[in-house]
């Protein structure tokens, strides 16, 4: 499987979403407007910081594509953007065939180690004569 065919525009894509997912805030402000748009106040609410930082974090999720601006007279909710989101799903995806085999193999060496644990066990006992 190929892991590097992904198009020049994706690995730039990808890593602004990353480096915005990085962020426990951001990950935060995106768990909220999972369950509906909100407006910056609204956003700023469970946080101990202010409306700016919160407008500052809400501009690096604009610019990695996660959140937009909608235009509800003055108060200009934003929202979810799921498509980089699906997009970073998808690069990890990718991988997930190189960690399953790792598990398997993992998983046949611990049946392996368990058996022998076992052989030897029954030999000790067997010439164990107390």
């Amino acid at each position: 499987m190929q892991l590097s065919g992904y198009g020049q525009k994706a690995p730039r894509r990808l890593d602004a979403t990353f480096a915005a997912l990085a962020d426990p805030t951001r990950r935060a402000i995106l768990a909220r407007l999972a369950s509906g748009e909100a407006s910056v106040a609204e956003l700023a609410e469970p946080f101990a910081m202010s409306q700016p930082a919160i407008s500052k974090h809400l501009k690096v999720l604009e610019s990695a594509g996660l959140v937009s601006r909608g235009r509800d007279a003055q108060r200009r909710p934003r929202r979810l953007e799921a498509g980089p989101l699906a997009e970073a799903t998808e690069w990890l995806e990718r991988y997930r065939w190189f960690w399953e085999g790792r598990f398997e193999r993992l998983d046949a060496l611990l049946d392996e180690l368990k058996a022998k644990g076992k052989r030897r066990g029954r030999t000790k006992r067997r010439g164990d004569h107390r």
